[in-house]
């Protein structure tokens, strides 16, 4: 055993023990067992005194959390004038809603993300705490405010227009994930989303492969995904939409055959796995070992498309947590988003029971998944 790693295994034993033991345990100097102690620190192996070891299931979800605003007309839009609407107020950012997800699903999980020192933003932390997720690392920004996004339906509930402030994401620097990067590198899986600045995400994604952490990332839109690098090694996964993904991969996507080209360019990239989510089409995944399937959709009643993406992703995010097969997982995460696309509600009332359930369905009626 090399002694870095000797050295872990007696923290594991001893949380407490001092670096004079180790050393008179270890035949080293205090100085040695110094040195190796600051860079399994700085590896995100160890965090502090007493000396908390790396958390072996926990999700760190980076990247954004806004106000989400939807105004539904009562009747028929008239341009030009006031217009009857309701009007609902919910948590939203992906990343945020992916942590969620996993908090309702029982997973250790935390988000890292900036707001606004504003009510906003103070209501926002604390929904999300009520379901478990750990916000200790997220940041108030004074004097800027909290992101928001909103959007006008018709009476019919066909979208119209949506606009975003989401400004305060330009803040996401380099030195803020720096300072707080004993955290993601002590994540069992660290998701990102392209909310983050270009220089950012590029710094993350090359951390990352250096330092051999798993790294999922969602693009967000067609035009944030442009934001990452040509070169995407060090990204594990990547879940894209049919637009991200025919932006990074700079083809239109129409059919599955499409979807299977797109997918072969994006890994030529350096991602080592990819899901491209198609909505009506289901979903379509490869890897770098040139596997790859296409799974159509669970059948099911759709109320509202929003937050599907996100239960998607905290569906698959729950299966590789829990030692499922890559394959498995989708399956999981696909069910996670038909249960979604059932309720009027962004983050739906997930159960691993659920899942599991209606996967288990969809194989005894003859359906894959």
């Amino acid at each position: 055993m090399v002694k870095d790693q000797h050295i872990l295994s007696l923290i594991k034993e001893n949380p407490f023990i001092s670096q004079q033991e180790l050393s008179v345990k270890l035949g080293l100097s205090r100085s040695a067992v110094a040195g190796y102690i600051s860079t399994l620190t700085k590896k995100g192996e160890i965090l502090g005194r007493a000396y908390i070891v790396r958390e072996e299931s926990r999700i760190t979800c980076i990247g954004g959390a806004n106000i989400d605003r939807k105004s539904q007309t009562l009747k028929p839009i008239q341009y030009g004038t006031s217009n009857p609407a309701t009007v609902r107020q919910s948590c939203g950012g992906i990343s945020r809603n992916v942590a969620e997800n996993l908090g309702r699903l029982g997973c250790q999980v935390s988000l890292i993300t900036l707001i606004g020192d504003d009510q906003e933003g103070r209501w926002l932390l604390e929904e999300t705490k009520r379901y478990g997720v750990d916000v200790s690392q997220c940041l108030a920004i004074n004097m800027e405010k909290t992101g928001s996004y909103t959007s006008i339906l018709t009476d019919t509930g066909e979208k119209i227009l949506a606009v975003a402030d989401m400004q305060i994401y330009d803040q996401f620097s380099i030195e803020f994930i720096e300072a707080r990067w004993s955290h993601l590198a002590s994540s069992h899986i660290i998701f990102a989303d392209s909310n983050l600045p270009e220089e950012t995400l590029t710094y993350l994604i090359k951390r990352c492969e250096k330092e051999q952490l798993t790294l999922w990332v969602n693009p967000v839109s067609a035009p944030k995904a442009l934001r990452l690098p040509y070169n995407l090694h060090g990204i594990d996964l990547l879940i894209a939409n049919r637009e991200e993904a025919a932006a990074l991969s700079q083809m239109e996507i129409e059919t599955i055959e499409d979807c299977k080209k797109a997918s072969e360019k994006i890994l030529q990239r350096g991602v080592k796995q990819v899901i491209v989510i198609l909505d009506r089409q289901g979903v379509f995944w490869a890897d770098h070992d040139r596997k790859q399937e296409h799974l159509p959709p669970i059948q099911t009643d759709i109320l509202n498309f929003a937050g599907a993406e996100e239960s998607l992703i905290g569906g698959v995010l729950f299966g590789m947590s829990h030692d499922e097969t890559f394959e498995q997982a989708v399956r999981l995460g696909m069910a996670a988003s038909a249960i979604t696309l059932q309720t009027w509600d962004t983050n739906a009332d997930l159960t691993a029971d659920q899942l599991y359930s209606l996967v288990e369905n969809s194989i005894n009626n003859n359906y894959t998944p």
